[in-house]
């Protein structure tokens, strides 16, 4: 066995939690990844993980050697991006993970023109609205919106959105259009459970942010879902802009309270902390800066 190998299972083990997940994110079986870091404990002499039915936890011994096990993975990872660099190619595999809407809507597009780009590179498009955790399952990048809570994540801005009000003509042809903010607590309200506080949202009024409640019954984890909903005249929603401006361009919905700003919802590309940033990472990172805001404030097809 390589010893890079046992390290690499290791490392990936202890990321992962499982031998499992840790072989779902190397690509090999399991029972491979068990074998590696058996390998490895041999050559070191030492038991690096304390292995139970119900749990995997490091040893006083694996606790040392994880960090010294990191270091050498950043410094291969360094001369491997240095050598593609030197011959002008990025390879190895990414995985990247977006909320399932933005990533239809852009992303996909974006990694495809990425990859194009590099017909040496692979890369791994997962997309859910689920908060992915990227070192239990293997992801090199997670593009995320809205704010962020606190972590040690590494978090890089790649661009900005906001959410509109809308409703559609049917829905505002029985219900008084809002006027104000406050007004939107006598409305029926679609809510997207996606949303950091489903049931509100701020306002800029006066230069002052101000949150009003969204009273509804219905809250669903999707923004298309919502979007269907506000198309058939179930209430009225906030929605990202990206979803419903060719919509509102297109008078299926009209956009509401335009005269009331709302805050800018930040479009995060977060990664772990790592001495090293592959040469492919960044070079995704950069693709992703240069590409996606002109296509956020591109007008929509047929407007």
């Amino acid at each position: 066995m390589d010893r890079i190998d046992g390290i690499r299972a290791f490392v990936a083990v202890v990321d992962a939690g499982s031998f499992t997940r840790a072989g779902d994110r190397l690509r090999i079986s399991n029972k491979l990844v068990s074998k590696y870091v058996a390998a490895l404990e041999g050559q070191q002499g030492v038991t690096l993980l304390n292995r139970t039915t119900r749990a995997l936890s490091l040893t006083p011994s694996g606790e040392r050697y994880l960090a010294a096990a990191r270091r050498v993975l950043a410094a291969v990872e360094e001369l491997d991006g240095q050598a593609s660099a030197e011959e002008g190619a990025l390879t190895g595999r990414l995985r990247v993970t977006a909320p399932v809407t933005f990533g239809e809507m852009f992303v996909a597009v974006l990694t495809r023109d990425f990859t194009r780009r590099h017909p040496a590179l692979s890369l791994d498009l997962h997309l859910t609205d689920r908060y992915v955790d990227l070192a239990a399952e293997g992801f090199d990048l997670a593009l995320r919106i809205g704010q962020l809570p606190d972590s040690s994540l590494i978090a890089r801005r790649i661009g900005q959105t906001e959410a509109w009000a809308v409703a559609s003509p049917a829905y505002l042809a029985s219900h008084p259009r809002p006027a104000h903010p406050e007004a939107l607590r006598d409305h029926l309200c679609i809510r997207d459970s996606n949303a950091q506080t489903p049931g509100r949202a701020s306002f800029l009024i006066e230069g002052k942010a101000v949150s009003v409640p969204l009273p509804g019954r219905i809250t669903v984890n999707s923004a298309q879902a919502v979007r269907q909903l506000v198309l058939e005249g179930e209430g009225v929603a906030l929605i990202p802009s990206f979803v419903v401006a060719r919509d509102v361009a297109e008078g299926r919905l009209q956009r509401l309270l335009p005269d009331f700003a709302r805050p800018q919802l930040d479009i995060q590309a977060v990664s772990l902390p790592q001495p090293f940033v592959p040469p492919r990472l960044s070079a995704y990172l950069d693709h992703l800066r240069a590409r996606l805001s002109p296509l956020l404030k591109a007008p929509p097809p047929g407007s």
